[in-house]
Parts: C-alpha cells; structure tokens; sequence
C-alpha cells in the first residue's frame, strides 16, 4: 500500500471515529427542560376559588363511579391521587371537596404557559395540558445555562398565572423528566452529566420513566430494585425479560436516552369512553350507550379531521377486567354510518351477562390496527377526566 492510499485510509478512519465522539458529545451537551405545573387542575381551582386554597380539594366527577383528575397537595397528605375512584378518595380523606373540571379555562392556562416557553425556543414538546420538554442548547436568549432559562420560565409562569411549577434539567428527556418530579412543588432539580451515574445508581425503579407497578413488582423479583441493580444485568436478560423495552431499561440505567424533543407529534388516534353510573347487562341499554357513544366519536372526529381505519372497541367489566376489540377496513372512517355497523360487530364478539355487566364502553379511530382481544395487561387508553380532543396516542 502506497503512502497516498495510507493517508486516505488514516483521515478516513480519523474522520469516522470524530464523527462517532462528535455525536456523543453533541448529545451529552443538549439542554433539556421538562416543565411540569404542580397539581395542575386543583391549583388553577384553588386559584380561582379563594375559600379553597388550603383545604383538600381533588378535580373530577362527584358520584360513584367518579375518578380523580388531579388532587391537591393538601389532599395528596391522605394518600388521595390522579386516577383513584372518588369512593376510594372520600374513604381516605372523608372531608373532600370534590369540584367538577373546566376544561376550556385549564385550556387557556395552558396556552398561556405555552406562549411563555415558546419565547425561549421553537423546540417545545407538550406532553399534556400541563407538562411539556423543552431543547434550550439554542435558545432565543442566549443564556448559556438550562438552569437558568428554567427559573426565568417559572417566574414568568408564577406572574402570568398566579400558578407555580416546578422543572426538571438535564442532558436528555429521561433525566430531566425524573429532576422536574424531584423537588415538587414549585421545584427545580438539575442533574448534571457529570453526576448523572451516581444519581441513577440510587434511584429506585419505580421512578424510571416508563416502570410502572407491574414492571417494577417483576423487577423486584428479580432483586433490581434501584439503578445500580438495574445496571449489573445483561442486555441479552432484560430483552428476555421485557422484551423491547429491555433495550430502553438498559439504556435509562446507563444514563443513555437519544430521543429528540419532537415539536410536532402525529396524532395516531381519537377516541372516547363512557363509564356508566350502573353496570349493563340487557343488550338494549348496551346498544344505546354504544350509539352515543359512536355519536361522540363522530363529532371527535370531524372536529380533528383524523383519517384512520381501525376501529377499537373498549369494554370494561364490573370487575375492571378489561378488552378490546378491533378491526381494520380500507374506507377511512368518519361517519355514523360507516363506525356503527362496524361497532355493532364488534360488540357482538363481546360476552356479557347479569352476572359479568359492562362497566365502562370505549371507541377509537386509528391509523393502525390494534391487536386483536388484548387486555388490560397491556392497557393504551387512559380512563378519567381527560381532555379527549387534545389527546392523541
């Protein structure tokens, strides 16, 4: 090999290798933000509702088959929360004030705080209503560190809203949504690239994005109880284990998430759900509550202008035991006449009876095809006071 091919080879390899540690270090320097609003629907009640504010308040619908949107700090103290049954919540703390959700005010709070972080970057990822990333490596204020940025933002909020916030800094969303959930209420946690490995070895499972109470009980049977653990199994088990998510769980131990803050996220869904004030059984109360509920989902539609052609229906039993059912056609589905025939089908592929009565009903348009009769093992909807026009999946 001549001198000429060796000096290609080398600045081949050279630029390839700088190209690899160009990247890492380009992903290790982003500045990440996660803005999360402190009990959001509560506190904008407690805002507007003096002769509230101190006492437990929980946002959601008061009657029986009620479930709680968000509760006040004050009633977070007696072990109330976000998706628990009213019943349950009234038990724990018996003086309770349950007050019914504005969602077109929480709305406007929201685009208010909005307007707020889209002064700082075009690089705004909302998550919810009341939670959204934010990539600040280029901001618009020039302000080298996140940290900053972030109690600017938090001020503005307080002045703006009269509400408070608290945000999370880091390198990457995995981090940074654990640092805004750290130091709640009113909270700001940064944690460095520097101190990222040691943070993660002594945080327990349970607050890995992405571990829920099933896969955390499965963790603990396998003695991974904190990061560190998480970090001393192989790959090869984790995947075993949890199949794709091993590779994430893996990763999240090392401190490793490359995901980029998306400013546009494609709505791959609509849908809508009713949980009725007494269990059903005869097949004509059934049938109504399906037309309405087909009704709703074709006002949904068309007021998103949503294109899909997969119908999921959505049974919840008397017992909570949960399944879907779901069919693809090649016409996209908008009207009443295309999703009802079609809905009908699939709940005649669902058995119920006076001894197993329907607790909830459920229907959504998608783009792609749900599996066929899954269950609530590996549940997508979110059952609650939530906002279904602006929820997408």
């Amino acid at each position: 090999m001549g001198k000429n091919s060796e000096k290609i080879l080398f600045l081949q390899v050279f630029s390839r290798v700088f190209a690899i540690f160009a990247n890492i270090f380009q992903k290790y320097m982003r500045k990440i933000i996660h803005i999360d609003m402190d009990a959001y629907f509560a506190s904008v009640e407690q805002r507007d509702h003096p002769e509230w504010r101190g006492i437990p308040i929980a946002v959601g619908f008061d009657g029986e088959r009620g479930v709680v949107s968000t509760a006040s700090y004050e009633a977070r103290r007696y072990g109330v929360h976000s998706a628990q049954s009213v019943v349950v919540a009234k038990r724990l703390c018996p003086h309770l004030l349950v007050v019914p959700p504005r969602f077109k005010v929480y709305k406007q709070v929201s685009e208010q705080v909005h307007a707020i972080f889209h002064e700082y970057t075009d690089l705004v990822e909302p998550l919810s209503l009341d939670e959204a990333f934010l990539d600040v490596t280029n901001n618009r204020a020039g302000i080298e560190l996140a940290q900053d940025i972030a109690m600017e933002i938090k001020q503005k909020i307080r002045e703006a809203t009269s509400l408070t916030a608290s945000a999370g800094v880091s390198y990457n969303k995995f981090l940074a949504k654990i640092a805004s959930d750290y130091r709640k209420p009113d909270g700001l946690f940064v944690i460095h690239p520097d101190r990222a490995s040691s943070f993660i070895a002594k945080l327990p499972v349970e607050r890995f994005w992405g571990v829920g109470p099933k896969t955390a009980e499965r963790m603990h049977h396998m003695g991974i109880y904190t990061g560190e653990q998480l970090r001393q199994v192989s790959l090869q088990h984790l995947t075993e284990v949890f199949g794709k998510a091993g590779q994430v769980y893996y990763d999240f131990a090392r401190g490793i998430d490359n995901r980029e803050v998306i400013v546009e996220r494609e709505r791959k869904s609509v849908g809508c759900e009713q949980t009725f004030l007494e269990d059903l059984y005869k097949t004509s109360a059934v049938i109504i509550e399906l037309y309405h509920t087909v009704m709703e989902l074709v006002e949904r539609i068309a007021r998103s202008g949503f294109e899909g052609h997969t119908l999921t229906l959505k049974v919840k039993y008397f017992d909570f035991v949960q399944i879907t059912r779901s069919l693809t056609v090649a016409d996209t589905l908008t009207t009443k006449d295309q999703i009802l025939p079609l809905a009908k089908r699939l709940l005649a592929e669902v058995e119920y009876s006076a001894q197993r009565p329907i607790r909830l009903l459920g229907l959504s348009v998608s783009r792609t095809s749900a599996a066929t009769g899954s269950t609530s093992d590996e549940a997508t909807w979110e059952e609650g006071w939530l906002d279904f026009e602006d929820w997408a999946t």
